[in-house]
């Protein structure tokens, strides 16, 4: 591809338009292939009223950016959009977005899930639960499986 990537990073308290993400990018020359993920607040049963979530300012854009250049350079994406909230956050409601577009669908279906894997374990955020009651959680940590999820894009981990 011989036009730069398309790198859109945010992270903002207000709801995001996934279907108005998807189409800006489809929009691309030589795009074939766009791939959306967006991730929601789930309730556990009745068990949570929602989330919390907080970010380091500048830093949470910076490092989301850099993850997002660095899909760029492994895979032949013409643009990739990363949308993630902060900020008390209900049940059912959306929190994080991803979108990559790609001439073909094997590489924006590896970036988005790359990116994605990135967001859940190693983004600077951190969230509480908020129990149906009303009352707070402890500060969530990274569940093993994520972790796992995410290792196997290391770099180190390719001559294996």
């Amino acid at each position: 591809m011989a036009d730069e990537p398309i790198i859109d990073v945010r992270v903002q308290a207000g709801p995001f338009d996934a279907a108005g993400e998807a189409k800006r990018l489809a929009a691309l020359a030589d795009v074939g292939a766009v791939v959306t993920f967006t991730g929601i607040c789930r309730s556990d049963g009745g068990r949570l009223k929602g989330l919390e979530l907080e970010h380091y300012p500048g830093m949470a854009e910076a490092e989301i950016a850099r993850v997002a250049a660095e899909a760029a350079r492994r895979w032949p994406i013409a643009g990739a959009v990363a949308i993630h909230r902060y900020g008390v956050i209900a049940a059912g409601d959306d929190i994080v977005l991803v979108v990559t577009a790609s001439p073909h669908r094997a590489a924006a279906f590896a970036a988005a899930e790359f990116l994605m894997d990135w967001l859940k374990t190693r983004a600077p955020f951190w969230k509480r639960e908020i129990f149906a009651d009303g009352g707070f959680g402890d500060w969530v940590e990274a569940r093993a499986a994520d972790d796992h999820a995410a290792d196997r894009w290391r770099l180190d981990r390719a001559a294996e």
